[in-house]
């Protein structure tokens, strides 16, 4: 069975995707929707990469919870910078963080909890993995911004993944 569906969780996905797409319940949709489920996650398979080893999930929860919380208090900080523009204008900026991450999966993480904090956007990785170049919305102290998304992100990321 795992031969035929790699990835169950993925099929059924497919599958109530297709039916919501096509808004149909037919037989012939059904069939032609759990084709789809099954011949996809099996030409994809070469694609998707190892599962990554979670450790430490204590510290995951935290992660979780902390990165909800900074995506609220970001959205407000956001907002506000956006509010106060003609008085003071935001000091968007590029900064280089020096990444100890190497392990995929946990810049995988990393890369979209960048995303998902207001105020970030994730620009680039270095070839090497060494460092990462990050905007800024509004950055009034680099080596405090690098200390902090360090401390918040990357430490907890380390200790889940490797």
């Amino acid at each position: 069975m795992k031969r035929l569906l790699p990835s169950p969780w993925l099929s059924l996905g497919l599958l109530g995707g297709w039916l919501l797409l096509t808004r149909s319940f037919s037989l012939g949709q059904l069939l032609l929707g759990m084709l789809v489920a099954v011949v996809m996650p099996l030409l994809m398979a070469p694609l998707r990469p190892r599962p990554g080893p979670l450790r430490r999930w204590g510290v995951l929860a935290r992660l979780i919870l902390r990165v909800g919380r900074h995506v609220v208090l970001s959205a407000l900080v956001v907002a506000a910078g956006v509010l106060r523009a003609k008085a003071r204008p935001p000091h968007g900026s590029f900064v280089t963080v020096p990444l100890d991450l190497r392990d995929e999966h946990a810049l995988a993480a990393l890369a979209m909890i960048t995303a998902v904090i207001p105020g970030t956007v994730w620009s680039e990785l270095a070839p090497d993995r060494s460092a990462l170049l990050i905007h800024v919305f509004d950055l009034d102290d680099e080596a405090a911004f690098i200390h902090h998304f360090k401390a918040d992100y990357e430490l907890p990321l380390k200790e889940i993944f490797e």
